[in-house]
């Protein structure tokens, strides 16, 4: 799996998981942050969280084009200062008076920006390092493998926010208010490992990094056709209409499936279904599911053995684990649902590159539009489980109108749910991150994978749909929205398919 990439990728991944894991650790708590640090309602708290997240991914489109003129390795240090710059003064405690949240509100100016100019031109330059005749092959699986490194980061980060804040409130004895700060001074520490890798293994890539003659030579040598230029351009759009319904549905994550969690999911958990919930009995998982692909894969007998070991102890750790729970009732809180999705992500992601490697042996890989398509068809199907599980609750408010007697389902229909939408994202981010590198213009890349985070910004402005939906609705309803929305893109890309394909 991790054989024949490009010296170059693992450190621009590393770079990256430093920062999202920065990045996630302060998204973990912000929303709780804004309510009780300035006593903002819960409707204004989301006004700026949401937008917060559209910004996020809508400035990468102004950070391409300034990569496109003036290089992707300066626009990615740039990003990684400005952001560090937004951070410290999040972590600053000043209150919560109208000063400290105008600085607040530049602090998450800082970070979007910065964010703009870091992520999607750290994404150019992994591509670019598959421009190689001899890494052509190995496009996809790279950035499969940068994109499990992405939620390396973002399944340690609700766990890494809640123990500093904790550890600041027992062992410092600040205000919980004044706990937030640290989780953010956590983003801080995190920048700076993610800037101190980029420049330590930064002669694994410094030829992607661009704003050089040479480069603009290598461009000019790739010149296309005004003709071949549109058509590519007019694909790409095509595939951004499409993904901003995925992310409208896959975001409900934060959203619509955290309400169903916390109004009709079951609140506390016992045995096999506990050990769920503690993120280190994750971890245990990930290492086995990477051991197993190493006996089989592996090519010594040592690396075998060594695969072998590996696997017993997370037995054993797992085994122990379940062993100390003795009948303990677990607490089920709705926030924790939020790290199934990153552990399902880094968990299969050897599989996915296995089945695909099986698959373009054979030669029968599905190119990338492909994928995406039926990573629609994939979420629209994990909305169907949803309103499977919801055909016979009530109506939020006729739940909530219930109280205690309100009826509440297993956690297992919640779990399958991400674990579906999952397989729908791996079908349709690394594959869409891919297909903009290989398939954008070489004058226009950078505002090219802007334009796919665009298309992410916008769908996550769309997610709001969820919240409008949540009320007198039936529950099967909801869910049949996003079923239905998903399928009609899927559809639309499957009709559009020739057209994608003709430009891989």
């Amino acid at each position: 799996m991790f054989e024949g990439q490009p010296k170059g990728l693992y450190a621009l991944a590393l770079a990256n998981t430093g920062e999202r894991f920065g990045y996630y650790t302060m998204l973990a708590v912000f929303a709780l942050f804004l309510r009780a640090n300035y006593g903002l309602a819960p409707g204004t708290a989301g006004v700026i969280y949401s937008s917060f997240l559209m910004f996020v991914y809508f400035f990468p489109l102004f950070g391409g084009m300034l990569a496109d003129k003036f290089g992707f390795g300066k626009m990615v240090t740039t990003g990684i200062l400005i952001m560090f710059a937004g951070y410290v003064l999040l972590s600053v405690p000043l209150g919560g008076d109208t000063f400290a949240l105008v600085v607040m509100l530049g602090a998450l100016l800082a970070i979007g920006f910065g964010t703009g100019l870091f992520k999607g031109n750290l994404q150019v330059m992994v591509g670019d390092l598959y421009n190689e005749a001899q890494y052509a092959d190995k496009r996809d699986s790279g950035f499969s493998i940068f994109y499990m490194a992405i939620n390396i980061g973002a399944l340690f980060a609700p766990t890494a926010a809640i123990r500093i804040m904790e550890w600041a409130q027992q062992e410092l004895g600040v205000s919980e208010n004044d706990s937030y700060h640290f989780a953010f001074a956590v983003a801080c520490a995190s920048l700076i490992l993610s800037i101190a890798i980029y420049y330590a293994f930064r002669s694994t890539f410094r030829h992607v990094e661009g704003g050089s003659k040479k480069g603009t030579e290598a461009a000019a040598v790739e010149e296309l056709s005004p003709a071949e230029t549109k058509e590519r351009m007019t694909a790409l759009i095509l595939v951004f209409a499409v993904v901003i319904f995925f992310w409208m549905a896959f975001h409900q994550n934060g959203l619509s499936l955290t309400y169903f969690a916390n109004e009709f999911n079951e609140q506390s958990a016992e045995g096999i279904k506990a050990m769920a919930f503690n993120v280190w009995n994750l971890v245990a998982v990930i290492f086995m599911v990477y051991a197993s692909f190493s006996i089989f894969q592996g090519k010594t007998v040592k690396s075998k053995g060594i695969a072998v070991v590996v696997v017993l102890a997370a037995l054993c750790f797992l085994g122990y684990n379940y062993g100390m729970l003795d009948g303990e009732v677990v607490e089920v809180k709705a926030p924790i649902f939020q790290q199934f999705n990153p552990f399902y992500v880094v968990a299969l992601t050897p599989v996915s590159l296995a089945l695909f490697g099986w698959l373009a042996a054979n030669n029968k890989e599905p190119k990338a539009p492909r994928k995406i398509a039926y990573g629609m068809i994939v979420a629209a199907v994990a909305f169907c489980l949803m309103l499977y599980a919801s055909l016979t609750l009530p109506s939020p408010n006729e739940q909530a109108a219930l109280g205690e007697a309100a009826p509440r389902v297993s956690s297992y229909w919640l779990i399958t749910t991400y674990l579906i939408l999952t397989f729908g994202e791996l079908l349709l981010s690394p594959m869409g991150i891919s297909f903009v590198s290989k398939v954008a213009p070489p004058k226009y890349k950078g505002m090219m994978m802007g334009g796919w985070f665009v298309s992410t910004a916008i769908g996550n402005q769309l997610v709001m749909v969820g919240g409008i939906l949540w009320g007198d609705l039936p529950l099967w309803a909801v869910w049949g929205v996003f079923a239905s929305v998903c399928l009609v893109a899927a559809l639309f890309m499957f009709a559009m398919m020739k057209r994608l394909e003709k430009v891989c």
